[in-house]
């Protein structure tokens, strides 16, 4: 058990970090790196979310038993054990003692989890006021010991910080686009079997994938966000979660794609249909709310936000938001400030990407 000396120097590493990451993906390497040797662990799967949806997107993972990845991404969605959705009171839970040792009760564990070993799993999920940005799944094999409460409660206190640091790292993203280096993406549609095994796809779909989850060189992409929406859809469809089974996904500079799925022949669709998952450009409003949820603008802000959109002046913007124009000056200010943006066209280009 590491000493509490090793904790705080861990957990200031993982501070400077948060400062100086420049994208979310090296921030998540570079904190597992300085997570590993204090909060032992065999495998471990850290996946952004929609933040509204909380839906999983853009896995970083090391994890033993990649063969059985739908499967296990599935039943992850159709677990309430620690899933990462209910998880209000505490950002950290640990599957040993949320079973007081009997981890059967865990639908992924049960089915799956049991056949690798796993000895305990620790869930931390990163969410704040303005939605659900990640979630990371730790698991330890064999015949190591639990986690520990001091191993939680370290964790715990590097949610907010990792958090904000997510949001900056996706802030960061919003930049204009040009149509002629960036063309429109999709849609791209991949089918999935009810078990989630690939059964055929568009001619772009592989090209989108490889981009949104880089593979190892030599390797197919693996269509990770695919199985989580259509995983989503399964919990959905079983009464687990009532979030929609779709996700933002950032895809390259300044371009966000929005994966979704859905049943074939949705009309009477049944766990026995096939499953389509698409893969579009998001549309201004889908780019605009998550851009208000990463930037952390108010209510009232990001209804400002919506009419400027719709080429509202000053003067209408206080006719229909009930503000004197001085007001909407000051909220303007304000979205300024927290966006980084000088002008109004300024924000409206990094909100719009273009």
């Amino acid at each position: 058990m590491p000493v509490a000396s090793a904790y705080a120097r861990a957990n200031a590493r993982v501070l400077e970090i948060c400062g100086s990451a420049d994208d979310e993906r090296t921030l998540r390497q570079q904190v597992i790196e300085e997570l590993h040797p204090v909060v032992g662990f065999d495998s471990y799967a850290w996946l952004l979310t929609d933040p509204a949806t909380s839906v999983g997107a853009s896995p970083l993972a090391d994890v033993a038993w990649l063969q059985d990845l739908p499967r296990q991404i599935e039943l992850k969605y159709r677990t309430t054990v620690n899933r990462w959705t209910a998880l209000d009171d505490t950002p950290v839970a640990l599957l040993d003692e949320a079973t007081g040792g009997d981890l059967a009760q865990s639908l992924v564990w049960r089915e799956l989890l049991v056949r690798h070993g796993v000895r305990d799993a620790a869930s931390v999920v990163f969410k704040d006021r303005f939605g659900c940005w990640a979630f990371l799944e730790l698991w330890r094999t064999g015949t190591t010991v639990p986690f520990s409460a001091t191993e939680a409660t370290f964790l715990a206190e590097l949610v907010e910080p990792l958090t904000l640091a997510l949001r900056r790292c996706l802030g960061s993203t919003f930049v204009p686009t040009s149509a002629r280096d960036f063309p429109h993406v999709g849609p791209v549609v991949l089918l999935l079997s009810p078990q989630l095994q690939v059964r055929g796809q568009t001619p772009e779909t592989t090209d989108t994938l490889r981009v949104l989850v880089p593979p190892a060189q030599g390797h197919v992409p693996v269509p990770a966000s695919a199985y989580n929406v259509a995983a989503q859809l399964r919990a959905v469809e079983e009464g687990v979660d009532r979030n929609p089974p779709s996700a933002r996904v950032h895809l390259r500079q300044g371009v966000w794609v929005t994966v979704r799925a859905a049943r074939i022949d949705s009309p009477g669709s049944s766990p026995e249909q096939d499953i389509a998952v698409t893969i579009e450009e998001s549309s201004p409003p889908e780019r605009v709310d998550l851009f208000a949820r990463v930037f952390g603008l108010s209510a009232r802000e990001h209804e400002l936000l919506e009419h400027l959109v719709a080429g509202c002046t000053t003067r209408e913007l206080a006719r229909c938001m009930w503000l004197s124009e001085h007001t909407v000056q000051d909220h303007l200010k304000s979205m300024f400030a927290k966006t980084s943006s000088r002008s109004r066209h300024a924000l409206l280009s990094r909100a719009l990407g273009g």
